[in-house]
């Protein structure tokens, strides 16, 4: 299935440069959503929970584009992964009064686009089964 392969190759690319970026310059990559890290355990947290996490999360793209029995699993994967972070994102907003949050506005885009694709291409491939 050619745009479940391209959705989760862009993904690949995407949260590999992402997780790379976070691994090698934490602290840049934290300002730009405002964070500052302090101490040396707050940018050891950052590299491991943003970095790592999302190159492993890009790996498992890639095995899935290699291995067709983990087409599935990978949108669901993407799907839960994006509707969580958009609904923690917008619960965030509520709490912490965040209209003005711009970094988190067009990060709640990206998500609710990516976990979209991802559900419209699962229900597709699941009429085609």
């Amino acid at each position: 299935m050619l745009p479940a392969r391209i959705l989760l190759a862009v993904q690949a690319l995407l949260l590999a440069g992402i997780g790379l970026a976070y691994f090698i310059r934490p602290q840049e990559m934290a300002n730009l959503s405002g964070m500052l890290l302090m101490e040396p355990a707050a940018v050891t947290d950052v590299r491991a929970y943003y970095g790592g996490l999302q190159l492993g999360l890009a790996v498992w793209m890639v095995l899935a584009l290699l291995r067709a029995d983990l087409l599935r699993p990978a949108l669901m994967l993407l799907v839960l992964l994006y509707a969580s972070l958009l609904v923690a994102r917008l619960g965030g907003l509520a709490l912490d009064g965040g209209a003005q949050q711009t970094f988190n506005l067009y990060a709640m885009l990206f998500e609710g686009v990516s976990a979209g694709l991802a559900f419209w291409l699962l229900r597709r491939r699941s009429g085609a089964a």
